[in-house]
């Protein structure tokens, strides 16, 4: 299937007919607008943009994509999505090396307050701290997030957003199909994902793309409860493609008690004894103390 198409296809879908200046009347067989109607919006041929959904038109120019980004209402991402997949037949990007330099495992160790863990573009974890492997209950190294969020059932509970966290995997996996459309690796992931997940599938056929760059993650810790993060992610500066994603709590926060506990956690999910609060105890009570 052409992802040109099946992006335009699902961008149009979306677009209130009323608020395009475009009248109503009657049933519509399809939601959103029409064919004819973006064509005739964008100032082009009707001919041309049924070819362009069919995957049979020529590169588009420049001036046709703004017009169906402006008509479809694009964002930022979505445009340059756009304007990634209608040039992939020109020049498909090399897939990044993934390559993690020892020094990146080094500046890890060095973050001690605060989980965090490297990516690549597929979400395959590279490595992480400790407070990462704390947070999650395992190794990082080898996992992959986007399996994690929709194959493993037993895990779903760590996340108290899921939902919204099955979005934001599906969005970047969309963007990263877009930029390596010719990554074998990441082909299989998606149809694993698709073959194993009814929400992954439903999700990718809306073909929503998504940037990650900050924002609030929200976990469910067995041991030390509702964790409320912020999540920065730094793309590293090289061709390894890998980025750094850090979470923190803000300062004084439930949240950071609930780190500074989870930091205090052995191998054997005990507390080691730590000046001033243990699990469990209050620490405005003396008598509890």
């Amino acid at each position: 299937m052409d992802d040109l198409a099946d992006f335009l296809r699902s961008r149009r879908s979306r677009v209130d007919p009323i608020d395009a200046g475009i009248p109503v009347v009657g049933y519509r067989r399809v939601p959103g607008l029409r064919r004819e109607e973006v064509a005739h919006l964008a100032g082009v041929s009707v001919d041309y943009y049924v070819r362009l959904e069919q995957g049979r038109a020529t590169q588009p120019s420049e001036q046709v994509l703004d017009a169906l980004a402006r008509v479809l209402g694009l964002d930022d991402i979505e445009l340059e999505h756009l304007y990634r997949l209608a040039r992939q037949k020109r020049r498909k990007a090399p897939s990044p090396t993934g390559r993690l330099r020892p020094e990146l495992v080094r500046v890890l160790d060095l973050i001690t307050d605060a989980p965090a863990f490297i990516v690549d573009h597929r979400l395959d974890v590279a490595a992480g701290n400790r407070l990462a492997e704390l947070l999650y209950g395992r190794s990082m190294t080898g996992l992959n997030t986007a399996r994690h969020v929709f194959l493993d059932e037993d895990e779903r509970g760590l996340y108290a957003g899921w939902e919204q966290c099955t979005l934001d995997v599906v969005g970047h996996l969309r963007l990263a199909a877009g930029k390596y459309p010719d990554d074998p690796r990441l082909t299989s992931l998606i149809g694993e994902l698709a073959m194993g997940s009814e929400r992954f599938r439903r999700l990718w056929a809306r073909a929503d793309v998504r940037a990650r760059t900050h924002g609030r993650k929200a976990y469910r810790h067995p041991m030390v409860g509702d964790l409320e993060l912020h999540q920065e992610d730094f793309m590293l500066p090289d061709e390894s493609g890998l980025e750094l994603l850090v979470l923190s709590a803000a300062p004084g926060s439930p949240s950071a008690d609930a780190l500074r506990l989870l930091i205090g956690l052995n191998a054997d999910g005990d507390v080691r004894s730590m000046p001033g609060r243990r699990l469990g105890v209050d620490d405005g009570d003396p008598a509890k103390r």
